[in-house]
């Protein structure tokens, strides 16, 4: 009986952790979204005032989303390699 309780204690012990660590990621998220979508506002302005094209025309949204997809995959990649050296060592 003793050993039920405890394995229940340790198996509520890891849900406590689990749910702290997703909850915690969950708000690092939010967080990291609502930094993106600043930085999103600031570029934004940045190239209407270094380039004052029509701010309805198609062609510097998809130049902004092409330069954007760039950094962001050259980004996602340094942090998958620095993640994966640390997973061998």
């Amino acid at each position: 009986m003793e050993n039920k309780i405890s394995n229940i204690k340790k198996s509520a012990s890891v849900v406590k952790r689990e749910l702290r660590e997703r909850t915690m990621g969950y708000i690092f998220t939010a967080l990291g979204l609502v930094a993106g979508l600043a930085w999103n506002e600031a570029i934004s302005s940045l190239i209407k005032y270094f380039f004052p094209l029509d701010g309805n025309g198609i062609l510097p949204k998809f130049i902004y989303a092409i330069v954007i997809t760039v950094f962001i995959v050259i980004i996602s990649s340094s942090l998958m390699r620095m993640f994966a050296k640390e997973d061998k060592e």
